[in-house]
């Protein structure tokens, strides 16, 4: 990417996407700058523990116009739009992620490399993806992840818990997860509070990390001490910056979506792919 892809604006459009899988169907939406060069290398996004496509917002639009690279964000099985899950969700499902659908969404998509972007739970997919695939995956970005399981996201998890009495917020997520809504819920809260999660940890993926990787997190992070970005730092092989940023809670793509997207894209910079 030059430098001029980030100043000249683009036009984005923008494709809905049915992934039929052995699994269910999954939701998917795709950005794409009509000035992206054939074989541009475009971004994956890998959303939080309530997360979805509808929940990334202007973000992924905001993300093409920035880098003039096309963005792929999909909803995981159980959320958004992608079809309902009954059972409640497998303790392994942040491995399973990068095992059982990333293979298939680059297949749907004919992905031969990709940029692996993850916020939050997403961000350990996203690790998971890059060590189980460093042929495909060319960097790794990860926001506001976590690496293993500490008190402060147990805490903040049991505040959001009681926030989620309301139904009021209730509602506001039903808005993106309709009938899914309360399996969403209950699918992060219970899995990162049950016992069994309590060992829980990226330690063995992040050494199988070989691609560049940029590591964001913010200072106030509720969900996430300043350990949590560091022990990805130094964990992975490859080359790594990491960045942690003031003033910042747990979103910062909505927080500060400019200050986000700068540094993003001077990663970008400083490794072309």
């Amino acid at each position: 990417m030059t430098d001029s892809a980030l100043q000249t604006p683009h036009t984005i459009t923008t494709e809905a996407f049915t992934l039929v899988t052995p699994y269910g169907n999954l939701f998917a939406r795709r950005w794409q700058p009509e000035t992206a060069e054939q074989g541009c290398i475009p971004f994956l996004l890998f959303h939080d523990s309530l997360g979805s496509v509808g929940l990334w917002r202007d973000f992924p639009e905001a993300l093409a116009q920035a880098t003039g690279r096309p963005v792929i964000a999909y909803d995981r099985l159980g959320f958004g739009q992608s079809d309902p899950v009954l059972e409640p969700i497998d303790i392994n499902f942040i491995v399973q992620e990068a095992e059982r659908y990333i293979p298939l969404i680059c297949d749907y998509f004919r992905l031969e490399r990709f940029i692996a972007f993850g916020h939050s739970v997403g961000g350990g997919m996203a690790v998971h993806t890059a060590a189980q695939h460093p042929d495909k995956c060319a960097l790794l970005i990860t926001e506001s992840a976590q690496a293993f399981v500490e008190q402060l996201t147990r805490d903040g998890i049991r505040e959001a818990e009681e926030l989620f009495t309301d139904q009021k917020q209730l509602d506001r997520l039903a808005r993106y997860h309709g009938e899914r809504t309360r399996w969403v819920l209950d699918s992060w809260i219970n899995s990162w509070l049950s016992p069994g999660f309590d060992h829980w940890s990226l330690d063995e993926a992040l050494p199988e990390v070989i691609c560049p990787t940029l590591v964001l997190h913010g200072e106030m992070d509720e969900y996430g001490s300043a350990d949590q970005p560091k022990r990805i730092a130094e964990g992975v092989a490859g080359e790594v910056k990491l960045e942690l940023l003031p003033d910042i809670h747990h979103v910062p793509h909505r927080e500060n979506p400019a200050l986000i997207l700068q540094k993003v894209s001077d990663f970008l910079q400083h490794h072309p792919v």
